[in-house]
């Protein structure tokens, strides 16, 4: 039995036992730099995934730049966007995703937020017609220089700081940041669905939002 989380917590490591499941797949895994010694609730944590008999599957810029299972092309398909082109280098390739079109902001708006179920904050930097429209999910807030660069107009994300309001108008770009959980929902459940097919195994998404 697979669950499927956007974060490996302890709080969701507790509710994939519940469901029984023998694999907990997310998106952002156990370990991060620095390195944090494992101790306490870390030390918990890994004594329950022990004494389970749980594994933990994290994949997380790969499962960003998936062209069919990631967050970023889920995301560009929920909104209806077609004819997706490779979009904002990072690590040694590109993530995300940029489409032509021409849809108000306002309906823009609308979409993402059916999308992902949260109301998402809009900097009205651009225009009122979004044509040039990239996709990163997560936290790719404090890089809108590299997305401008790369020719959108309109830039969806998850989150970022507070001075790209400023940055955003001085760069003429539109701005939505959907939410870093609420944009990262995507991947987890599609990889999910995708392993349970083949292998005719149940999944279970384990929805524990954090609001940011």
């Amino acid at each position: 039995r697979i669950a499927a989380a956007v974060d490996a917590s302890l709080a969701t490591v507790k509710l994939a036992i519940a469901a029984k499941a023998d694999l907990l797949l997310v998106h952002h895994g156990l370990f991060w730099s620095p390195a944090q010694p494992w101790t306490g609730k870390k030390y918990e944590l890994l004594q329950l995934l022990i004494e389970n008999n749980l594994a933990v599957y994290s994949s997380h810029l790969p499962l960003d730049a998936h062209p069919k299972l990631g967050n970023n092309a889920q995301l560009c398909a929920a909104l209806g966007l077609k004819n997706l082109k490779p979009f904002f280098a990072s690590h040694g390739q590109t993530i995300g995703f940029k489409a032509q079109t021409k849809i108000s902001r306002t309906e823009l708006a609308k979409r993402l937020e059916r999308a992902t179920g949260a109301k998402p904050r809009i900097i009205p930097g651009g225009k009122s017609i979004c044509e040039t429209i990239g996709v990163v999910t997560g936290g790719a807030g404090g890089d809108l220089k590299l997305a401008a660069s790369e020719g959108v107009d309109t830039f969806i994300t998850g989150e970022g700081p507070h001075w790209t309001f400023a940055l955003a108008e001085e760069l003429g770009l539109n701005v939505f940041y959907g939410g870093h959980y609420a944009t990262e929902t995507f991947g987890v459940k599609a990889l999910a669905a995708e392993l349970a097919k083949k292998f005719k195994v149940p999944w279970k998404f384990l929805d524990y939002p954090t609001g940011l």
